[in-house]
């Protein structure tokens, strides 16, 4: 846009394609940023022993001998005994210290597998809560040696108890994150059909763990490669049933859940964020469930003020940003699937909430905001017939972070042309980029260059207004900025030429 030559510096005459390239690229890398984003973590389960919370059950750590000894009693004697073995066991095994004294001890996890398969429930599920405390371990030894009892918590995923179904799940996907060799032999042992399988139970607490195991899964850095691709439907996510079910799971009404929906919205961000075939998404209607969904979301903040909404708002609006950056969109309808300004008046609704209430998030709705706006005039034309121009200008003092994506938002508008510009014109944009350019940010202030320039290139008045209020000397505090220099400079020549 701004170019030097011939020893001075001169704006270019047409600088639209270039301020939109300009802000491509840094939405490219954006858009990197936010795909990386993870959430690799372990989860424990404890609550299921009440036991344990009482004052003087805190567990020691156990030796060589300990350990024998315990194994010992859990495979002889009265059931209540054994059981008690293992509790003990389970305890001690919550040290890391016992943890690596297990593992190295020969045999100790082929008696845990025998145990894990015998024929009483209530030594089974001990020897499963021993396995879940060994896959919390951080240490990828752990989890390796934990190979042996894979295949045997995958076909307990049909068992007919829920809460063993739990924490299998939960098992698996502390164990998925851990180690590339355990994830290597659970998908031939046909993890993702049993996971599918899963997806249909009733049960609330299996749907989430399931929806925990399988972002595990899906966060593996193979996953985009080996997991994802609709290759075989053995092994592959998109081949199965899965994404179909996890997109009923988000459908808005009566029976969905929070919880649930928090964990496949998660799954479905890091499939979008694979880029592997987000197209098939789209049509089998992603983007349209998830729509339904923000604006079921807004009428939820506006009826009560406690809706834990933030926790599924992260996810959804990700996916929704992340869908629309798509190539094929167009092609298979995806933008027709949000053509409708209630989209835009309930992401403001959120907007508002965020700013209330977590303004953390505020940079995820206006990312989507940025996203819907940069290539629709519909959207850009609803951002003005709902007056939600000044609303986005409040949010400017809130970060810096803030105020460049709303500062995106507001060229995307304007660089569709004079009718949008003279939309703009007049009101609080003009004063509130005079406030901008006082800001000590590099980002922020060239934002709002770009946006002044793009205001004078189709709204001329706006110049002799900015020079009426000391727009030259609020740019003069940026002339010797390297960053900014060349399109300070740019714009002075713009507005003592206008």
């Amino acid at each position: 846009m701004w170019s030097r030559r011939q020893g001075r510096l001169r704006p270019v005459v047409c600088g639209v394609e270039e301020l939109r390239r300009r802000r491509r690229e840094r939405e490219a890398v954006l858009r990197k940023a936010r795909r990386e984003q993870q959430l690799v973590s372990k989860r424990l389960l404890r609550d299921d022993a009440p036991e344990e919370a009482g004052e003087g059950c805190v567990s020691a750590i156990l030796g060589e001998t300990e350990v024998q000894q315990l194994l010992r009693q859990a495979q002889r004697g009265t059931e209540e005994k054994r059981e008690r073995a293992l509790v003990s066991l389970r305890r001690g095994l919550q040290h890391p210290e016992t943890q690596q004294t297990f593992i190295q001890l020969e045999g100790s996890m082929r008696t845990l597998v025998g145990l894990l398969t015998s024929n009483q429930a209530q030594l089974q599920l001990e020897a499963a809560r021993c396995l879940h405390e060994l896959s919390h371990s951080e240490q990828s030894t752990v989890a390796e040696a934990c190979l042996p009892a894979t295949s045997y918590l995958l076909t307990y995923l049909s068992s007919h108890s829920s809460d063993f179904i739990e924490l299998c799940l939960y098992t698996l996907g502390n164990l998925i994150v851990e180690s590339e060799a355990v994830r290597r032999q659970l998908l031939p042992q046909g993890i993702v059909p049993a996971l599918a399988a899963c997806i249909q139970s009733p049960h609330v607490a299996v749907l989430e763990a399931l929806g925990f195991a399988l972002s595990q899964l899906l966060q593996a850095k193979e996953a985009p490669e080996k997991i994802i691709p609709p290759v075989s439907a053995s092994s592959s996510i998109l081949a199965s049933t899965l994404p179909q079910h996890m997109l009923q799971l988000l459908q808005p009404g009566p029976k969905l859940n929070p919880g649930v929906a928090v964990e496949f919205a998660w799954c479905l961000h890091y499939i979008i964020c694979s880029q592997v075939s987000n197209s098939l998404l789209i049509v089998h209607g992603a983007l349209s469930t998830l729509g339904l969904l923000l604006l079921d979301m807004a009428e939820a903040v506006q009826r009560t003020e406690d809706t834990g909404l933030e926790l599924l708002a992260c996810p959804v609006l990700r996916c929704v940003s992340n869908l629309l950056t798509e190539a094929e969109m167009e092609t298979v309808g995806g933008q027709m699937q949000l053509r409708d300004e209630r989209v835009v008046a309930a992401l403001f609704i959120l907007l508002q909430f965020f700013f209330q209430k977590q303004p953390s998030l505020l940079p995820e709705g206006l990312w989507l905001l940025n996203n819907l706006t940069a290539n629709s005039p519909s959207f850009c034309t609803s951002l003005l017939s709902l007056d939600l121009i000044e609303p986005l200008l409040q949010l400017l003092p809130v970060s810096n972070v803030v105020s460049v994506m709303v500062l995106t938002v507001l060229c995307n508008v304007a660089e569709k042309g004079p009718a949008y510009c003279q939309r703009l014109w007049p009101g609080p944009l003009l004063p509130a980029l005079l406030q901008t350019l006082l800001f000590s940010d590099t980002e922020v202030v060239g934002q709002s260059l770009e946006l002044l320039h793009l205001l004078f290139l189709y709204q001329p008045e706006a110049v002799q207004v900015f020079l009426q209020q000391s727009g030259l000397q609020a740019l003069e505090k940026h002339h010797e900025e390297a960053q900014l220099q060349d399109r300070v400079y740019a714009l002075q020549q713009t507005a003592l030429q206008g």
